[in-house]
């Protein structure tokens, strides 16, 4: 009896699995739970703090420079995270930071599938010249760095924050073209897509309303992953001096105009940097979750 129970409990807990809906699966994985905790933190600090901290960012005072954070013997509550070299509230930038990173992460992530997502559809459905045509642009692309590519581009454009946002969407789109093209190639041999034909629907009605709907999980994990790669190419390019532009509160601009002076006030370049990591942490926790519930075949 005792093995008779054995075997049919983790039947009886596999169909409960399978009967239970789509979000509360994705509400009951602890990867989602603590991502999305997190991601939401962050949101909401971008949104509320600035009106509850109110000191702004952009001022500079000289005569309270690298002031160490509150819990430092020197420091003060007027500026508990301390203050940079030009004597501006590093608690205010880092805020402002958040609702910089954010809007770049997902704004460029929200680019790039608007271009790979119409170039995979478009190759996946209709194929032959169409997809050989997609197909060596993706390898273009990919034979490029990005990154070097990114601070080119730039460099010659005003950089701006909109350029910034344009230019980090235009380099990160060859993962939803392979998503979608493959699960189109799929989706389009399967009998209500023919059916769709045969009822005079055109290809970009089947495309809207019959394949990319059915694609929409797996180009969300893939949402989820650009969003944390374009807040670390933002970093990264603002650190090398062609993101952002100076004085706006980029994180990677904090770093790198922090380093300087990094031996002797390390929170210069430690806080940006934390705050850096736990929403990359957050929003990566949040997309392997959500890979585990809807795209559970791929897991290890």
């Amino acid at each position: 009896m005792t093995e008779i129970a054995l075997k049919t409990e983790p039947t009886a807990s596999a169909d409960a699995e399978k009967r239970d809906s789509l979000p509360t699966r994705i509400l009951r994985n602890r990867s989602v739970r603590i991502g999305g905790s997190v991601v939401l933190a962050y949101i909401l600090v971008a949104i509320v703090g600035p009106h509850l901290w109110t000191v702004d960012p952009y001022a500079q005072d000289l005569l309270m420079r690298l002031r160490p954070p509150a819990w430092d013997a020197k420091g003060t509550l007027t500026h508990p995270l301390g203050t940079d070299q030009l004597g501006r509230d590093v608690l205010a930038r880092l805020l402002e930071g958040a609702r910089v990173s954010l809007t770049i992460g997902f704004c460029a992530a929200s680019i790039g599938a608007i271009i790979g997502i119409a170039l995979g559809a478009i190759a996946g459905y209709f194929g032959r010249y169409v997809d050989h045509a997609v197909m060596f642009a993706l390898t273009c692309k990919l034979a490029l760095p990005s990154l070097l590519l990114a601070m080119t581009l730039i460099y010659f454009i005003q950089p701006s924050l909109t350029t910034v946002v344009f230019v980090i969407g235009l380099m990160h789109w060859t993962l939803y073209l392979v998503v979608t093209r493959s699960a189109t190639q799929r989706i389009r041999e399967l009998d209500y897509v023919k059916a769709s034909k045969l009822a005079g629907a055109n290809a970009r009605q089947i495309i809207a309303w019959d394949i990319l709907p059915n694609v929409a999980g797996s180009l969300l994990v893939v949402f989820t992953t650009e969003v944390a790669v374009s807040i670390l190419a933002e970093a990264s390019l603002s650190f090398l001096g062609v993101g952002v532009p100076s004085p706006i509160p980029s994180w990677g601009l904090m770093i790198s105009e922090g380093k300087a002076v990094m031996f002797l006030n390390p929170w210069i370049v430690m806080l940006p940097g934390l705050s850096l990591f736990l929403l990359v942490i957050g929003v990566n926790l949040l997309g392997d979750g959500l890979r585990d519930v809807i795209q559970p075949q791929t897991r290890d």
